[in-house]
C-alpha cells in the first residue's frame, strides 16, 4: 500500500472507528488487561514492533495546533522495579521550535517471556517557556492508587487485536486497536515495510483518535491525529 493510499484508508477507517467504538465492543468497552505475573518476565523476548534495546535513540519532528516540536526518545540502561518486574526506563524529551523543553517523561516498559511489551507507567511533567513546571498530570505507576499495567504491543499484532495500554481511572486510560498489518510508509528516516497500523484513543478525550504506525525492528514511525486533534509526528532518525 502506497503512502497516499494508506492515508486515504486511514481517514475512512477513522470515521468508522469514531462512529462505532462502543458498538463493536472496543473503545470504552475494551476489558482491562490482567495484572502481569512477575514469573512471566524471567526470560523476556524481544518484540520487533516495540524494541527495547538500551542505547537506542530515536528522534521525531512534528506539530500540534500550529506549533512545531522536536522529540528525542532514549532507551536507557536503567530499570525500575515495579510489581516485581524490572521495567526498562525510556527518557522522552519534547522541545519547542526555540529549543525550550515542553515536556519530559520517563516511561517504564518491559517485555514478557512471550514477547508482549507491557507499559508500567510514567513520570511526566509539562513545562512553561520559562522552564517552570506547568503540570504533572498523566503521571501514574502500576500498583499505585489502583493503576494497572497495560499492553503497549502484542508479541504478534493481528488486525482486530484490541487492548488497554494503561489504566488509572480518570487519569490514564489509553487504548489501542490493531487495524492493519503489512503496509509501506515513507518518512524522513526512510521507507519501512510490513508496518503495523493501530488506532489509539482515550475515554478522557472523547472524539480524538490517533493513527500510529510501527515498523519492524524500529518501533513507532508515525503518530498523528486523524480525528479531534491536530498532532502529527514522524520519525527522522534512529541510532543504536
Amino acid at each position: 500500500m502506497k503512502t497516499a493510499r494508506l492515508a486515504a484508508a486511514s481517514c475512512v477507517a477513522a470515521t468508522v472507528v469514531i462512529g462505532g467504538l462502543t458498538r463493536i465492543g472496543v473503545g470504552t468497552a475494551a476489558p482491562p488487561s490482567p495484572a502481569p505475573d512477575p514469573a512471566q518476565f524471567t526470560n523476556p523476548q524481544p518484540n520487533s514492533y516495540f524494541p527495547l534495546v538500551p542505547g537506542t535513540v530515536t528522534r521525531f519532528r512534528g506539530a500540534e495546533d500550529g506549533k512545531r516540536f522536536t522529540e528525542r526518545v532514549i532507551v536507557t540502561h536503567r530499570t525500575k522495579a515495579i510489581q516485581g518486574v524490572a521495567a526498562i526506563v525510556l527518557n522522552d524529551v519534547l522541545r519547542r521550535a526555540d529549543g525550550t523543553v515542553a515536556e519530559k517523561t520517563a516511561d517504564w516498559y518491559a517485555a514478557d517471556n512471550s514477547g508482549n511489551v507491557w507499559y508500567f507507567g510514567e513520570s511526566t511533567a509539562t513545562y512553561r517557556p520559562d522552564g517552570s513546571v506547568d503540570s504533572r498530570e498523566g503521571s501514574w505507576q502500576a500498583g499505585v492508587h489502583g493503576a494497572t499495567a497495560g499492553l503497549i504491543m502484542p508479541a504478534h499484532p493481528t488486525p482486530a487485536n484490541a487492548y488497554r495500554q494503561e489504566l488509572w481511572r480518570g487519569h490514564a486510560e489509553d487504548q489501542a486497536w490493531v487495524v492493519a498489518t503489512g503496509g509501506v510508509i515513507h518518512v524522513p528516516a526512510g521507507t519501512y515495510h510490513h508496518v503495523v497500523r493501530t488506532y489509539e484513543w482515550t475515554r478522557l478525550e472523547r472524539g480524538v483518535v490517533s493513527l500510529k504506525l510501527y515498523a519492524p525492528g524500529v518501533g513507532p514511525v508515525v503518530d498523528r491525529d486523524v480525528a479531534g486533534g491536530s498532532e502529527r509526528f514522524v520519525l527522522v532518525s534512529r541510532t543504536s
